[in-house]
């Protein structure tokens, strides 16, 4: 495959308020699979709500992460969005705007270089269950 960009697509169901799931494998196969051996991975979360990261995927992590979030930007806050939609995710939107929609990894010799414990996450922010797009661009 060589030298054009790679757009490869990634559906995950992720439970609400700051659920999260480990796509790390997934993005791997595709840089593995696009043929590149050095490059960058773009990995972007397709909606408003929704949000990239890299994290310790454990069970205290992915409970501390929304947890001081939640703090910080409260669902329970009275939101312009709320009154404007009609809607409850007002937080939602706030949360995935702060940790934001996407993240590059560099990859060498075909393989992501990320650190031992690090992985990427997809988050979902919105009060409900959600399935959530992830695009991946290998460059």
């Amino acid at each position: 495959m060589g030298c054009g960009t790679v757009i490869e697509r990634i559906v995950v169901e992720v439970d609400g308020y700051g659920g999260m799931e480990d796509i790390t494998k997934s993005v791997a196969e595709i840089v593995r699979k696009s043929g590149k051996k050095e490059g960058v991975a773009v990995v972007f979360a397709k909606g408003s709500t929704a949000a990239i990261t890299t994290i310790e995927f454990e069970p205290g992590l992915r409970k501390d992460l929304p947890a001081v979030l939640k703090k910080h930007v409260p669902y329970e806050f009275d939101y312009e969005h709320h009154k404007t939609w009609g809607d409850d995710n007002g937080a939602a939107h706030i949360l995935a705007s702060i940790v934001g929609s996407s993240i590059t990894v560099p990859f060498k010799e075909g393989k992501l270089l990320l650190g031992t414990w690090q992985q990427i996450v997809v988050i979902n922010f919105d009060t409900r269950k959600r399935t959530r797009e992830v695009w991946v661009a290998v460059l």
